[in-house]
């Protein structure tokens, strides 16, 4: 972080492109929760969005081609353009996040952990995510830090449905924000209620882009994306 420098000029890098309308949504949940009432009040943000790195969940749960490589590229591109620090609005990539931190010196600000901080004491929280953030249990890992927290998943048989939801050829990462898709998700978090859940963690970022708090019943709704962006301005402004 630059020394002596207003913090209204620091600058935000959205390392994305995992997909492409969660880096959107990210930097629009960053205009939204902006007090701005003038264009030159909004944030300086730089995004670095590159489609082609390597599919998360693939890499992590069947071997596929490492995303390492092009994270860490991205990361550097970042800070050469001058980010002051970067988010990550990929759930699953913070798997990876000790080995992008080891190529650059900018800080990167941890979703998962920021998500995690916003739990209620002793409280269970149901994940909605990819299996390849499941199965990492990187939520999980962070939930411990606090102790008072519990993180449960979905049942194989509706973690399934969650995987087809997101990757499936009518899937959200397919461009399907269908109210069929969301009817999906709202019976698997109803499965996590009946098991304790008392709020629901969009886990995947796309998910952000069918599920709403008023979908939910009774259940609070955490979305990384937007926590992540509301840290993002309180650091900044």
């Amino acid at each position: 972080m630059r020394q002596n420098e207003p913090s209204s000029q620091l600058i935000t890098g959205i390392l994305g492109g995992m997909g492409p309308e969660a880096t959107l949504e990210c930097f629009k949940s960053i205009i939204n929760q902006t007090p701005a009432k003038t264009d030159q009040e909004h944030l300086p943000v730089i995004i670095d969005n590159n489609p082609q790195i390597p599919d998360r969940t693939e890499a992590i749960l069947h071997d596929g081609v490492s995303p390492v490589p092009l994270l860490q590229r991205s990361a550097r591109r970042l800070e050469s353009a001058g980010a002051d620090f970067i988010i990550i609005p990929c759930n699953t990539a913070h798997y990876f996040i000790d080995k992008i931190e080891k190529v650059v010196d900018t800080p990167i600000l941890n979703m998962i952990m920021a998500t995690i901080e916003e739990l209620q004491p002793d409280s269970i929280a149901g994940l909605l995510a990819t299996s390849g953030t499941i199965e990492t249990g990187v939520y999980d890992e962070y939930s411990r830090e606090r102790e008072d927290v519990e993180i449960i998943t979905p049942t194989e048989r509706d973690q399934n449905i969650v995987m087809e939801v997101i990757y499936g050829e009518k899937g959200i990462k397919a461009g399907y924000k269908t109210t069929k898709n969301k009817n999906k998700l709202l019976k698997v978090a109803a499965g996590l209620k009946k098991r304790g859940a008392q709020a629901i963690i969009a886990g995947c970022t796309e998910l952000r882009l069918v599920l709403s708090s008023s979908d939910l019943d009774n259940l609070k709704l955490l979305r990384p994306i937007d926590i992540i962006s509301e840290k993002t301005v309180q650091r900044v402004i």
